[in-house]
């Protein structure tokens, strides 16, 4: 059965439809079997909840194949320059995709990577607010590293500190995307580097695959991720759990999950780091299409809402649009 049937078996009715939110986190790519473009982004928007504007974040997609190596992901944040411009130009309705762009540097270039920098803000006509290195790294064959294939201790490496003071001084954000093991490591990076705008991706990355068990993660990851509370450069990504390395085999269920379901098992990360950060520090987001492997996205949004229902008006905004739009400098 394709992913499309698949999904299409759980329909819900969309729980507060009018609310605006900000998706701070999708992909675009055209790969082999792999499409999500423009048009598959807004049917996703399109299915019921009201996305005001999205951010995309880097995925290693259409680097440029001549000059510097190290200039090649610029081609990526021209890409989706272009896409954010047509959706700007409102013949696709009333998303505004891609009004942040997350790009990729390479911090292991240290001071040189100023210039990488300097030519993403050049092509990106005021959309360009920073960059991702991914840095999940573990020694299992069980578990896939990053796609910017680090090494071990990234996030502790002199030269990657040296180029991660460069987007201090050029004011630029920086997500953050690595396994929960590693949190020690971010702790110290995000107290190194206090005045830079820190975005925690997908609750640092709990995973529940190969030697983890679930509950143990849990545990785990509620003592590491705490450390964070007084580190008030760092927000966070609530979502992105729905992986295939988070543990919880959605992808290998005859049916895909209802919201309830996904409630019932994953609403305990959510609440934590609402309870513990506030939810001005904290935004929903979407992961796609990464997470359509598990879920739908107006199921996805959905689970949001249920979450959310225990907490006041003023934190929901802020969950669902506020947040995002803060930190990303985006307006509607």
């Amino acid at each position: 059965m394709e992913k499309s049937q698949w999904l299409a078996q759980v329909t819900e009715e969309i729980l507060e439809p009018d609310r605006p939110i900000c998706d701070p986190h999708h992909h675009l790519w055209d790969h082999p079997g792999s499409r999500y473009l423009l048009d598959e982004l807004l049917a996703d928007t399109g299915s019921g909840h009201n996305i005001v504007n999205t951010v995309f974040v880097e995925c290693d997609s259409m680097y440029r194949q001549e000059g510097s190596p190290a200039l090649s992901p610029v081609g990526e944040t021209e890409f989706v320059q272009g896409i954010a411009a047509m959706s700007a130009s409102g013949q696709y309705g009333k998303t505004r995709a891609a009004a942040g762009i997350v790009s990729f540097a390479n911090l292991l270039l240290g001071l040189n990577v100023r210039e990488v920098l300097a030519a993403h803000r050049s092509a990106s006509i005021n959309r360009f607010r920073g960059i991702r290195h991914a840095a999940g790294w573990h020694a299992s064959d069980e578990i896939r590293n990053s796609h910017t294939n680090p090494p071990q201790g990234l996030m502790m490496d002199d030269t990657f500190r040296e180029g991660f003071s460069v987007l201090d001084d050029m004011g630029l954000t920086f997500d953050a995307w690595f396994y929960h093991y590693q949190l020690a490591e971010f702790v110290d990076l995000a107290e190194a580097f206090p005045n830079v705008t820190i975005i925690l991706d997908h609750f640092g990355g709990p995973l529940g695959v190969g030697p983890y068990d679930l509950e143990d993660t849990y545990i785990e990851w509620c003592d590491s991720i705490a450390a964070l509370v007084d580190c008030r450069n760092v927000h966070f990504k609530l979502g992105g759990i729905n992986m295939k390395i988070n543990g919880f085999g959605w992808h290998k269920r005859e049916l895909p999950p209802t919201s309830d379901e996904l409630v019932e098992r994953t609403s305990r990360y959510y609440e934590y780091c609402i309870d513990t950060f506030g939810a001005d520090r904290c935004m929903f987001e979407s992961n796609f299409p990464v997470d359509k492997e598990s879920c739908s996205y107006a199921v996805l949004w959905n689970t949001f809402k249920k979450i959310a229902a225990r907490y006041t008006e003023e934190e929901k905004s802020a969950l669902f649009h506020d947040t995002a739009t803060t930190v990303y400098n985006i307006g509607d």
